[in-house]
């Protein structure tokens, strides 16, 4: 399969969760994707945001040229 962007869409980045205590809503990030990071009112609406984040920041990788991480797979013992 070569690694364009649908194959890295179809790895199983770890997706991070932080809600905002101070002013209501969530953060999240993918930690192996420096500094992909989105926002939202609504847990439902970080999903969505999360997709988009992660497309956008993987297709400027891609077209930059960067190398792009692999996700870290945990194996349960």
């Amino acid at each position: 399969m070569p690694k364009d962007l649908d194959y890295y869409m179809s790895l199983p980045y770890r997706l991070e969760i932080i809600p905002d205590t101070e002013e209501g809503g969530y953060a999240a990030r993918f930690p192996e994707l420096t500094g992909c990071i989105t926002c939202s009112d609504t847990i439902e609406g970080l999903w969505a945001n999360a997709l988009d984040a992660k497309r956008t920041w993987l297709e400027a990788a891609i077209d930059e040229g960067i190398e792009i991480a692999e996700p870290v797979i945990l194996k349960m013992a």
